[in-house]
């Protein structure tokens, strides 16, 4: 096997991801997500300070020289970390990137990066410890705000990402107001000009996966604080009902792909509840 170094900051960040197996069989690593062949978490280490290692490995030699041709998991993060910082969009600086390569296909990924140790994804940060602080009513609103308004910059600065959810989005106390953070950067993409489907599908996307602690009005709140301002009544219903129609189209392929999973109808009840809300006008925080 090969191992070629994509990238290093320093000498401690490359000797660090050189003993990336050794370090995450000990006790210095602190798994945050094992899932199928990803694995990631924080490794700390008397040489170096707290990285955050994340360690992909392809499941068949077919789809690492998939892999080797677009770009390893390491590499496309490489190019997702440097299109955000062209544009200064907060994201957790690369430290090194290193793929394992086998009869010419990538066979495992590694990525070392800045750990967010201030930092929480936008769901645990919202709730806080218990949900205790996802009960003020008002700190969720402005942390609602902040992440529509980075989220609309990065549209804005011609930025789009392929998979935008909660747990990629990260947030800490930052200057009397929020610090929002993009992490899991290799989906992260550059456009011309990135167009209105694109903004809400990224919005759509966003809006599945934090439906458990935004109510109907926080959600259209949310989509207002993006657009900069309320609408009016019929441009807000126009809007709602183009998410909402690119929403089920999402939510038929999500199906589609995960047929096991039977839909019990909550999800067309909760649409037509937002659409109610949007026609309504209902005000910030209701």
């Amino acid at each position: 096997m090969e191992r070629h170094v994509l990238y290093a900051r320093s000498p401690g960040s490359r000797a660090l991801l050189e003993r990336a197996d050794e370090l995450i069989a000990s006790a210095r690593f602190r798994p945050y997500k094992s899932e199928g062949r990803t694995l990631a978490g924080v490794i700390e280490s008397d040489d170096f300070a707290p990285a955050f290692l994340k360690r992909t490995e392809a499941p068949s030699w077919g789809r690492g020289i998939i892999e080797r041709i677009r770009g390893s998991r390491a590499k496309r993060s490489l190019r997702g970390a440097r299109i955000l910082a062209a544009k200064g969009i907060p994201h957790p600086a690369p430290l090194a990137a290193l793929d394992v390569i086998e009869w010419g296909a990538v066979r495992t990924s590694y990525l070392a990066s800045e750990f967010l140790a201030d930092a929480d994804t936008l769901s645990r940060f919202a709730l806080g410890p218990g949900e205790i602080k996802g009960r003020d009513v008002r700190r969720r609103k402005r942390i609602s705000d902040a992440v529509a308004r980075e989220i609309r910059r990065l549209h804005d600065s011609g930025i789009y990402t392929l998979d935008l959810q909660e747990t990629n989005v990260m947030v800490k106390d930052y200057g009397g107001g929020y610090q929002v953070y993009f992490v899991d950067l290799e989906d992260f993409r550059r456009a011309r000009t990135v167009s209105w489907r694109r903004r809400m599908l990224n919005l759509v996307h966003l809006d599945r996966s934090i439906g458990r602690f935004l109510c109907r009005a926080a959600r259209l709140d949310f989509l207002y604080a993006y657009l900069g301002a309320r609408p009016g009544r019929a441009e807000a219903r126009k809007r709602v009902a183009e998410i909402l129609r690119l929403k089920e189209k999402v939510a038929r392929r999500a199906r589609r792909r995960a047929p096991e999973i039977v839909s019990d109808g909550s999800g067309a009840r909760a649409n037509a509840q937002i659409a109610r809300g949007a026609s309504r006008a209902e005000s910030p925080g209701r």
